[in-house]
């Protein structure tokens, strides 16, 4: 296991040289299907590129994007930036083009490494600001002109510069840049050993994008630290990709989002016990139910080719029933709780201390407490102080200053409690606004509230988790532009009546005939149906402008939101499990 002593500084340059010296001879990184690199090959096309950058006149304090998914390209495309001193800016692949533009916009990034795939969905140069792109796939220029020669020249790097600027899920509208240094995500690599050791002869299959940065450090830097090999999948994980290639490389340590796991135990183990009525009633006597778990445990363990002995499970929280399923069934799992911002693991527990409802003790090196905790339930907002709490937001000190108290510590926004011991760490909800993805995404209404009210009919907006992690927008429409577009249209509509209008039309004209001409002054029954449509056209408008994550599931419409003397909707009246319901659905 290696540590700080190791490397002699928490920089990458120091890990990278220290990996290359120690391990240099070990396969490092490839794909499933091909052939693995070593570690003096990775280093060398690290070095390659990183004289590349320099001739297309990168410099230090440069910031460098990379919009590309997964693959063993990536972390070189990392390391050549970083250990030039230059800042890499991360895109998470599901990211929409107008979220792409406004992060290289805020960033300034005007250099970005891009996958094949992506490349059609990068934003225009003119609209983006960048100026030089790399296919991360072959490493070539796309556009730019190196106007450099020789070799990139040896750059001082402190621990406290930043390395990343990484963007979290759903920025669209607002931009928060979380500014990493060297040390905030070295010392996380270096801290994560302490829920499960990794050495050079363990396999690591890389399932998550790597541009989120519990896959980064957890499941990237980890194994570059102690020289072992990771693989990655060339296509997205399913079934029929993921079985082969846990087959053929029977990988020791994985990284995983709950959903995995809660499909699997969903669809597979519990049909198998449930079908039979025979089975089915001893399935519910726990004793019995403990000993088919542990059946099916094997069964599952073969299915990861016997050799996984860390599967870890972190970006949201872990549902209860699986977990105890993954506890009787003696699976390895692992379970681990951060936040980008904390770059990211704060607390956690490897495959023998788990327990399920539970997350784990704390990381070693930082300091974790509870503020104005509740007397009776011990429950407070947990805040931290540690080497991995970022630098900041970029360019935003005033964001920055917000999520910190005035003594330094960090506001996680989650609100926990401790064990008896005041050691493990559990969570009981949060206090923020953000919204977690059914795959662990960090959600932020707000963003998608900013695109709803673009919208020329909705006047406000409100964006709520519903049932089964579905997004639900519940809007207030601006009823005097919905009058006139609605008699716009019965205009239209009667236009059209004798040139082969179609029923959808002729529907909505019937709709509002009546309504439109009389009094205004609230809207009728008359016109639901009309709200449907204008509630479909809502989510078909959001949709095309957030990412995949960010997409709604469903609008509601209501008449007037509730709000605070300043104007502020009183969010918390509007939780859609408790059957908020309004006059148009979609």
């Amino acid at each position: 296991m290696e540590t700080i002593k190791d490397l002699g500084a928490y920089t990458f340059p120091a890990m990278l040289a220290n990996t290359v010296r120690k391990f240099g001879d070990r396969p490092a990184v490839g794909y499933v299907s091909g052939d693995t690199i070593t570690y003096s090959e990775v280093e060398a096309t690290i070095r390659e590129l990183r004289d590349r950058l320099h001739r297309l006149g990168i410099v230090k304090g440069d910031r460098v994007a990379i919009y590309a998914t997964s693959g063993p390209n990536w972390g070189i495309a990392y390391f050549s930036i970083v250990t030039l001193g230059a800042i890499a800016v991360p895109l998470l692949p599901d990211f929409s083009q107008k979220e792409v533009e406004t992060c290289l916009k805020h960033s300034g990034a005007e250099t970005v490494f891009v996958s094949t795939k992506l490349m059609d969905r990068l934003p225009e140069p003119e609209t983006s600001g960048t100026s030089r792109i790399l296919n991360i796939d072959s490493f070539e220029l796309v556009t730019g002109t190196e106007t450099g020669t020789g070799a990139a020249p040896k750059v001082e790097i402190s621990e406290q510069d930043t390395a990343s600027i990484i963007y979290t899920s759903g920025t669209t509208g607002r931009s928060k840049g979380v500014e990493l240094t060297h040390k905030n995500l070295v010392f996380t690599a270096i801290g994560g050993q302490f829920f499960q050791r990794i050495n050079k002869l363990d396999i690591g299959l890389s399932i998550l994008p790597m541009s989120h940065v519990y896959e980064f450090t957890i499941g990237y830097l980890m194994f570059f630290l102690n020289g072992a090999c990771l693989r990655y999948l060339e296509k997205a994980p399913t079934v029929t990709t993921l079985l082969p290639a846990l087959t053929k490389i029977r990988p020791t340590i994985m990284l995983s989002v709950p959903i995995i796991m809660e499909k699997i135990y969903k669809n597979k183990i519990v049909p198998t016990f449930t079908s039979k009525p025979a089975v089915k009633a001893l399935y519910g006597i726990p004793f019995f139910r403990k000993i088919l778990h542990r059946i099916a445990g094997k069964s599952l363990k073969k299915t990861f080719d016997g050799r996984m002995k860390f599967f870890g499970i972190g970006g949201s929280k872990v549902d209860p029933v699986v977990e105890q399923f993954m506890k009787e069934a003696k699976f390895p799992y692992a379970v681990g709780y951060g936040l980008t911002e904390t770059s990211p693991l704060l607390a956690g527990a490897g495959p023998k201390i788990t327990k399920p409802g539970t997350i784990g003790p704390g990381m070693p090196g930082i300091q974790l407490k509870l503020i104005d905790v509740d007397p009776e339930t011990g429950v407070g907002e947990l805040v931290v102080k540690g080497e991995n709490v970022m630098k900041g937001y970029y360019r935003d000190p005033e964001l920055t200053a917000n999520v910190f108290t005035e003594d330094g510590w960090f506001r996680t926004g989650d609100l926990g409690c401790f064990d008896k011991k005041g050691v493990r760490l559990s969570l009981k909800g949060r206090s923020k606004n953000m919204i977690l993805g059914a795959s662990g995404e960090n959600i932020y209404p707000e963003d998608i509230e900013f695109v709803l009210n673009q919208h020329p009919l909705v006047s406000d907006s409100l964006v709520v988790e519903g049932d089964n992690s579905s997004l639900v927008a519940i809007v207030q429409l601006d009823e005097e532009k919905l009058a006139n577009e609605a008699k716009k249209r019965a205009q239209k509509a009667e236009q059209e009546k004798n040139h082969g209008l179609n029923a959808h039309m002729q529907r909505m004209s019937d709709a509002v005939g009546d309504a439109v001409s009389g009094a205004m002054s609230s809207m009728s029954e008359q016109l639901n149906y009309y709200k449907e449509e204008v509630a479909n056209e809502i989510k078909f408008f959001v949709n095309q402008n957030v990412n995949r994550i960010s997409r709604i599931d469903r609008v509601e419409v209501i008449e007037k939101f509730e709000k605070t003397a300043s104007q502020k909707i009183k969010r918390y009246l509007y939780n859609i499990k408790k059957n908020v319901t309004g006059q148009g659905k979609s």
